[in-house]
């Protein structure tokens, strides 16, 4: 301790109220950028970097990864609210608003003489409390499409214009529900999502099949094909270098001719079973087709060999377009020519190239039964993609929550209004001893911070919203907020629902983080890590933003 602190004690507890003021300083900033973001009227955000790139969003997740953010408290706030993303695909936007209203909240009892910990003591209290009541509140439902539009359509909402996400909706329910294989859970990297610069958004569309983003690499092969029977190869159907250093010698051009010519003998080999092949399961039939999607090269003139005998080749796929393939056409895929038959073979009703600019799509579609299937994101400019491909990513996670859950939550702060009422009943008070029920009422007043940020930001009054939502809930209603209108309404009969892990997280990971900060009254500059110092080489309370 320093002679300072020595001579005046007071000096050591000011500073630690300081850090502490910091702590919830930063909370309450991060809550105020965010704020407005909530629900499907929140208003969007502009991020520039330094390059003069433009994204224009109003996903919290996206936000707290890519602005720019000093202060060290609001560091921490946001790399946990952006894990919860991560872990249940939404609720970043909520975490941090709840983060900001229990310190906000903290910070009036603490004013008031109370201790950090009383209050962090009634938040554990608190918690316990408002998760057991979340799983009375949820509702158990079966998987059935019109509910998961409506749980697509409510998560989307948030993100896009809701015209934009009324058209969205149905693809990617679908999309889930073509890779959803009860009782397993469905993976949802079976759903590829391609981006292409075309048209506009809602030209997005799904595709039960695959789309490759390359075409054949010969202009006579045919670009359409109907009734088409696919193999799938990964064998190299070009001169092959060998694996070593080697080299060829030869003496004359008698010589060169003949060691090209048994090169090139081996691939014509190669081309000669796969044409056979063709021709067993085709014949004579022009309402039959033949495609070839090979991982390895295809020469020029391997390519003059198969467009004579009216095959469509595409080479060099990605492997990963690879997997999908086996998934979408079915057939087995093959390491060698030796043993090629029909079993081994997939099918799809269409095959077609399509040409944008000097790029070649080539799509596969038309299948019988496709266990994955892409998802085709079109804008006219690449904020637009990337605004409605976070969007689909967040709907996808949303309908898989309902599936794997097996349950929703009535959404428009229904249960942050239900549960706030729980826990100020008489019946829970009496069973929270002493100065921690402080701790349980400032818990319950920040759970409001839901359904007022969603008054505030459709242009509603706050306090009418909000007496009249629990006026709703004490007469016995499960009662949303209507955002068109700013009364109450029924959110299950709206189709308006929240996802039961999302905010069983939220409740969870806000309430520590919070916790935390407040019990945090120091902040000490740490040494790098891996240099040395003197030891203790912490430096005093570094509070700046």
């Amino acid at each position: 301790m320093s002679a300072a602190q020595l001579l005046n004690p007071k000096a050591e507890s000011r500073r630690r109220g300081e850090a502490l003021r910091v702590n919830i300083s930063a909370g309450e900033g991060l809550q105020d950028v965010l704020a407005s973001n909530l629900g499907p009227t929140g208003t969007l955000k502009m991020l520039v970097d330094g390059s003069g790139q433009i994204k224009l969003t109003k996903d919290g997740s996206v936000l707290l990864k890519e602005m720019q953010i000093q202060n060290p408290t609001a560091v921490m706030i946001a790399r946990a609210a952006t894990a919860q993303d991560e872990i249940t695909g939404d609720g970043t936007t909520s975490v941090v608003l709840m983060v900001g209203e229990l310190l906000k909240q903290a910070d009036r009892y603490i004013h008031e003489g109370l201790h950090p910990r009383v209050i962090t003591d009634g938040y554990e209290l608190a918690k316990n409390e408002a998760l057991r009541f979340l799983d009375e509140f949820k509702l158990p439902r079966d998987v059935d499409r019109e509910l998961l539009l409506s749980v697509a359509r409510t998560s989307l909402s948030t993100k896009i214009n809701p015209t934009l996400a009324e058209q969205l909706t149905p693809s990617i329910v679908d999309a889930v529900l073509a890779i959803y294989q009860a009782p397993a859970k469905p993976d949802l990297h079976m759903v590829e999502i391609m981006t292409m610069q075309h048209r506009t958004a809602a030209d997005t569309q799904l595709i039960r099949g695959l789309a490759l983003d390359h075409g054949a690499r010969h202009p006579d092969m045919p670009k359409d094909v109907k009734n088409a029977h696919i193999l799938t190869l990964n064998v190299s159907l070009e001169y092959e270098k060998s694996e070593i250093n080697s080299g060829f010698y030869y003496n004359s051009a008698e010589q060169r001719e003949k060691l090209v010519e048994s090169e090139r003998r081996f691939v014509d080999e190669k081309l000669r079973k796969i044409v056979e092949l063709k021709k067993e399961v085709c014949g004579d039939d022009p309402k039959k087709g033949f495609v070839i999607v090979n991982q390895k090269g295809i020469d020029p003139l391997s390519l003059d060999v198969l467009v004579k005998n009216g095959i469509f080749a595409l080479r060099r796929a990605k492997r990963r377009n690879m997997e999908r393939l086996q998934l979408i056409v079915g057939g087995i895929a093959q390491n060698s020519v030796e043993d090629l038959r029909p079993e081994v073979l997939g099918w799809a009703g269409h095959v077609y190239e399509h040409q944008l600019g000097e790029e070649k799509y080539t799509f596969i579609e038309e299948v019988k039964e496709p266990k994955s299937v892409t998802l085709l994101i079109k804008g006219p400019n690449p904020h637009t993609i990337s605004q409605i491909k976070d969007a689909v990513r967040d709907g996808l996670r949303s309908v898989y929550n309902m599936i794997v859950d097996g349950s929703v939550v009535p959404g428009g702060g229904a249960f942050q209004v239900a549960c706030a009422a729980r826990l100020n009943s008489d019946e829970f008070q009496k069973s929270v001893k002493g100065k921690a029920k402080w701790g349980v009422m400032a818990f319950a007043d920040a759970l409001l911070v839901i359904p007022k940020t969603l008054a505030a930001n459709s242009g509603h009054d706050i306090q009418d919203c909000l007496a009249t939502l629990q006026d709703a809930h004490r007469e016995g209603h499960i009662a949303g907020l209507d955002l068109a209108l700013g009364e109450p309404m029924d959110p299950v009969q709206v189709g308006v629902y929240d996802s039961f892990r999302v905010l069983r997280n939220s409740i969870a990971s806000a309430t520590g983080i919070s916790s935390n900060l407040l019990l945090c009254d120091e902040m000490l500059k740490a040494r790098q890590m891996g240099k040395s110092g003197p030891p203790g080489g912490g430096g005093g309370g570094d509070e700046g933003e």
